[in-house]
This record gives C-alpha cells, structure tokens and sequence, in this order.
C-alpha cells in the first residue's frame, strides 16, 4: 500500500458518535448514550411516516394516518432485523457462528443495507398478505420512502468515523482516527458523504420526481420498485470504488459490489414482472 502524509489541509475526524452520553456509570452499560446511529434511523422513520402523509393527502396513497403507523411498523421491523442478521451472515459470519448473541449488542455497530433490503422485502410481502393487497403498489411506496433513512444513515456513519474510504491526495480528504494506518498520517476519502449523496440523496430526487411527475405508478405498479433497486445497485457499485473494503473480496470486487449485483438483478426482474400485468392499490 502506498502511504501519503498528510499536509495541514486535511482535518482530523474528531466528531462524537453520541448526541448525548449517559452520565456516571451509565455510559458504560448498554449503547452508553444516545447515539446518532440511532437518531438516523428515527429520522429516517419519521421522515417516511410524513412522506406517506403527504402522499394521502394529495390522493396517491390510500394510507391514511392508523394505516400509515402498521405499514410503518412491519418496515421497521423489516429494516432492524433484516439490517442487523445480514451483517452478520453476510460480513462477519464467523464471528455469528462463535458468538449468536452478538445480534443483540446493536450498539457495537454493524448493519447491511443488503440484509436491510431482504427484511424490509419480506416484511413488505408480510403486510400484503396480511392486509390483503398487491405486494405491487405498496413496493413502490416503499422505494419512494427510503432514500431518506439511507441518507441519514450515511451521515451518521461519517459522524461515527466509520466505513472510510481508500487513500486519497485529494484536498477534502479526511484523516480518520480509528483507521489502522491513521498514526502514519494517511488521509482518506470521506466516502461516506459520497454514499450519502449517491445513494441517499439522488436516489430520492430522482424517486420523488417519477413518484409525482409521471404515471408510473399506475401504469406499471411495481415498477419504480424495480428502478431504486438498479438506481441503488449502480450508485453502490461505484461508491465502493472509494470505500475501503471492510471484509474480504469475492471474486476479485468488494462484498457491497458483489451483493449489489444480486441486487440489481432483483430489479430488472420486478421491472419485467411490473411490465407484464398491472395491479393498482386497493
């Protein structure tokens, strides 16, 4: 590896993870405070309980506020459950496999957006049977709700020092105190905000634009379901490109790149069911 020193220019990551630290002998127990990995996930939920407001109240969703809270609950579900097993089996299955009881330390870190994904897919199938409705239309709702929690999720990786990227000259590098080669003065890309942006903040606008401007919905339900899968799958096959691997390759490309294949994949093949018939939500 190629190590650069790091002229003045570059800042020294010293952000706290916590918003608010639990005081005495309490900040040693449990999580320790109130973290803002955490509040990024509130927000995220938040965030999609006002979008699907909003989408009530302009008559393209039949959720009103008692609906939204179910719908809202089998996702969060989907999301905690679905984030915090898929880290485990899919970056640290050996340390699962020593060590079950892990999956209950949430504190310590450690959630797949891939494994995220999977919950919230099953959950979604969940709810449709459940409440009787295509598991079509309510994708789609979904995918216009998310890009908001994948947003604030980023953000809080970047503010826990977390997920930095490759070695870098560039002048907005950052030098991370918990990376391995930090005391050599090697600073890095902040390829956390890049996430945050590519997968996040993109994603949304352009969800938010084809959810409003255009008929897709009711055209092909299921379909702008398809279109985040492969708009996510691109974006985070390139951010890995600046993201220090985390885990071991597979098949010569980062984990993220190689799950995100399957991902994609995923999504052409929504689009083409979505082509094939449409439902419309009851």
């Amino acid at each position: 590896m190629t190590f650069f020193l790091a002229n003045s220019s570059y800042w020294i990551h010293d952000l706290s993870p916590f918003l608010w630290k639990f005081p005495g002998d309490l900040a040693n127990w449990g999580p320790g405070g109130i973290r803002w990995y955490g509040v990024s996930y509130l927000l995220g939920f938040i965030s999609a309980y006002f979008l699907l407001q909003l989408y009530f109240k302009h008559n393209r969703s039949p959720y009103d506020r008692e609906q939204i809270m179910n719908f809202i609950t089998f996702q969060i579900l989907g999301v905690l459950i679905g984030g915090r097993i898929g880290y485990l089996l899919l970056y640290q299955g050996e340390k699962f496999l020593t060590d079950p009881l892990s999956i209950f330390r949430v504190w310590e870190g450690g959630m797949a957006s891939h494994g995220g994904f999977i919950g919230v897919f099953l959950a979604t199938l969940w709810y449709a049977k459940k409440s009787s409705q295509s598991v079509k239309p309510i994708g789609d709702l979904i995918v216009s709700v998310v890009p908001p929690g994948l947003f604030f999720g980023r953000i809080a990786n970047f503010i826990n020092g977390e997920l930095w990227g490759r070695t870098t000259q560039v002048e907005w590098a950052v030098l991370f105190p918990k990376a391995p080669d930090f005391a050599l003065g090697v600073a890095r890309h902040p390829s956390q905000i890049y996430a945050a942006i590519s997968e996040g903040l993109l994603p949304f606008i352009y969800i938010q634009w084809r959810f409003w401007k255009t008929s897709i919905i009711h055209k092909h339900p299921g379909h702008l379901a398809g279109e985040f899968l492969i708009f996510y799958s691109i974006a985070r096959i390139f951010n890995e490109l600046f993201r220090e691997p985390d885990a071991p390759l597979l098949m010569g490309i980062t984990r993220g790149q190689f799950y995100s294949i399957f991902l994609m994949v995923g999504g052409m093949i929504i689009i083409y069911w979505a082509r094939k018939a449409g439902d419309h939500i009851k």
